[in-house]
């Protein structure tokens, strides 16, 4: 398979080198030109004859910029793979675009980081028509070990930001549980250990737990090192508010949640650090 990389990012380059294993790769960025990947001169020269071109782009104004370069240079019935995280809106507005140029268009934000990326272990939560999911179902198998369909375009970013709400929603409860215990005077191993097997369960605090030295390896044992960094927890929960103000959803605990991660990235000295740096973060206040 021909395919177009445009993106080459954190994320996008170990991704576009993972494809070049099994397919012909040609990738574009404006600023990063990786090892390995064969570059094209601009966006539009890269794309043409691909039956597949996939972007990984930074925010939903880019890929709407970015589509409507390359849409006229792609050939007809070529697919439009976009693995950005963006808005809702965007995705569907993208998509329709493709549509008109006889293309197919399909978003299929990730999950899983850059480790993810690295090792071919992503998850693809993808929105778009069968047959193109289909047909770039064994690429998501190159690059990851999970694609989910999730319905017509703009889905797979619906399914993202939904379950990132929850994630970040669930972190801020795990760690102000974890700084009460402290304040009880509750071991936290004894916490974790009740908590992980009964109802407090969830996947913060048994597979990424925001105490150093408690449960499984997680960045809280590395100095909160970004897995996961903060500053992309809140990208993500904007992006969830964005999409409930369109749908008119109540959302009090997403919305508590951005308020939160917005505060401790521009105001916290939380940029930089992984998102479930909240614990310590919580440790320094009191009540009031």
């Amino acid at each position: 398979m021909k395919i177009g990389f445009i993106g080459l990012g954190n994320m996008g380059a170990p991704m576009a080198a993972n494809l070049a294993k099994h397919h012909d790769v040609t990738g574009f960025d404006t600023v990063a030109h990786p090892d390995g990947i064969t570059m094209g001169s601009s966006a539009a020269a890269t794309v043409e004859g691909a039956d597949v071109v996939i972007t990984m782009l930074p925010n939903g104004d880019i890929l709407r910029a970015v589509a409507a370069e390359i849409h006229p240079a792609m050939k007809a019935g070529a697919i439009h793979l976009d693995c950005s995280t963006v808005d809702v809106e965007s995705a569907r507005a993208v998509a329709l675009e493709a549509e008109k140029h006889n293309l197919a268009g399909i978003d299929a934000p990730v999950s899983g980081g850059i480790g993810g990326a690295t090792n071919g272990t992503l998850t693809f939560m993808a929105g778009g028509p069968d047959d193109a999911f289909a047909t770039v179902k064994p690429l998501f198998d190159i690059m990851g070990q999970k694609a989910v369909h999730c319905g017509p375009a703009g889905n797979g970013q619906a399914a993202k930001i939904c379950n990132n709400m929850i994630l970040g929603v669930t972190m801020i409860a795990t760690c102000e549980a974890f700084v009460l215990a402290d304040k009880l005077g509750l071991d936290r191993q004894a916490m974790f250990d009740v908590v992980s097997t009964s109802s407090g369960y969830s996947w913060t605090m048994n597979a990424y737990c925001p105490a150093p030295g408690i449960g499984p390896q997680s960045p809280a044992d590395n100095g909160y090192q970004p897995g996961f960094a903060a500053e992309l927890m809140l990208k993500d929960l904007n992006l969830s508010q964005m999409a409930a103000a369109a749908a008119d959803a109540d959302t009090p605990m997403g919305q508590a949640a951005t308020a939160l991660y917005q505060q401790f990235v521009e105001n916290e000295d939380g940029k930089g650090k992984d998102f479930s740096a909240m614990l310590p973060r919580f440790e320094n206040r009191g009540r009031g």
